[in-house]
């Protein structure tokens, strides 16, 4: 009897020594700007927040249409909502890490410094200011020059090809 008390009383304190490992500080750098947080928690490699948090940290709120900033707004699939956030000892919890692979962010962990660090999103690193292509001019088969802006306002298909 002795000895499965001892072992019980091991087990809880075990589980509560992960429990509390998994809430913890941790220093967010979002668009190049860092920012400490008091409250995070940590489970299999994911960086749950509370939305006041993310807010704070990212600029980002959560909405019935998604997670948006400004105009800016990423649809949160319905069927996956369970990735995204979740309720814990009655306080709501947002992972930022699941967003950050949502929209294709990459990101880092740096445990030793207990800071995570989000890089650009796939919309950011596009390095194209507008999705419209440069001015150009070609000739046609028969010679004849065409410029691109020939046909604004018609749908154009644009085949290239390199060698390199």
């Amino acid at each position: 009897m002795l000895v499965r008390t001892i072992a019980a009383m091991v087990v809880i304190a075990a589980l509560s020594a992960g429990a509390a490992a998994k809430e913890a500080r941790a220093t967010i750098v979002y668009d190049d700007v860092a920012t400490q947080l008091d409250r995070v928690n940590i489970d299999a490699g994911q960086l749950w927040i509370t939305p006041v948090d993310l807010t704070r940290a990212t600029g980002f709120v959560i909405k019935p249409q998604g997670v948006c900033r400004e105009e800016l707004c990423f649809p949160l699939p319905k069927s996956r909502k369970a990735e995204f956030v979740r309720q814990e000892n009655n306080i709501d919890w947002f992972s930022l890490s699941a967003f950050a692979q949502l929209v294709h962010q990459p990101f880092a962990y740096d445990e030793a410094l207990a800071t995570w660090y989000f890089g650009l999103r796939s919309d950011q690193r596009q390095g194209l200011a507008s999705l419209r292509a440069p001015n150009f001019t070609l000739p046609d088969m028969d010679g004849k020059l065409h410029s691109l802006t020939d046909f604004r306002g018609k749908k154009v298909l644009l085949v290239t090809w390199a060698s390199w």
